[in-house]
């Protein structure tokens, strides 16, 4: 006789594979996992001549791309302002000094306009970024030079199923998952409100995580879809 099915068994796909650890926060959940990269990062390079006093690094990506930059150390003498817990984590590992942390870039740009409006800023970034900071900071008169590090490739893939929930980490993973799939019946687990508000095009149902981490997309994920639980949250 052959073993039965669990149908019961809601699936989620990861539109970035997730480390170990992070994969079994999901199946011991009872949840399957389908884990594809929609979205790669490319460094490129760039030039920097007069370095302000601060810097301004929204992801772990332009934190990566400029780490191989022959200034890297004139860099670490100035102050950084992240976006993001494990951005600031990466920057404080290679030696960068932190004066700011906020969990997006709305948030960033407010405290820069409340607290430094008459400093200067550089800010890293990729060639897709959002236009929350340039613009909030130029509207507000403070001086700000973009240096673009990386770009963001798309990498679609269509998938002959609907998923019961899709965790998004970023806005382009959403426009490349959505370029081939239908996310209107699933589930959208987000990272944050800018990748919660390009997911919002495509479904009504979405879901954002009490803070910005990989984490704790999977634990929104857990709560709403897994059969078991775990005590504490993350």
């Amino acid at each position: 006789m052959s073993a039965s099915i669990d149908t019961s068994q809601k699936t989620l796909l990861s539109t970035k594979k997730l480390a170990e650890h992070q994969k079994q926060l999901l199946l011991n959940s009872g949840l399957g996992l389908v884990e594809y990269d929609f979205i790669s990062v490319k460094p490129q390079s760039f030039e920097i001549n007069i370095i302000p006093r601060n810097l301004i690094f929204s992801s772990k990506n332009a934190v990566l791309a400029v780490l191989d930059h022959p200034k890297v150390d004139l860099l670490k003498e100035r102050k950084s302002f992240a976006v993001g817990v494990k951005t600031s984590a990466l920057l404080r590992e290679n030696g960068f000094t932190i004066a700011r942390i906020a969990n997006n870039a709305e948030e960033l740009a407010y405290e820069i306009k409340e607290f430094h409006k008459m400093e200067e800023f550089m800010f890293f970034c990729g060639k897709k970024r959002l236009d929350a900071i340039p613009s909030q900071l130029r509207e507000n008169g403070i001086g700000l030079t973009e240096v673009e590090v990386y770009d963001t490739i798309l990498k679609p893939k269509k998938f002959d199923r609907i998923f019961d929930g899709v965790l998004f980490f970023s806005p382009s993973g959403v426009e490349s998952y959505c370029s081939e799939n239908d996310l209107s019946e699933s589930i959208a687990f987000c990272i944050g409100n800018t990748t919660a508000s390009e997911a919002k095009k495509y479904t009504n149902q979405v879901v954002i995580a009490s803070n910005p981490s990989i984490e704790n997309v999977i634990v929104q994920a857990v709560k709403k879809l897994g059969k078991k639980q775990w005590p504490g949250s993350l």
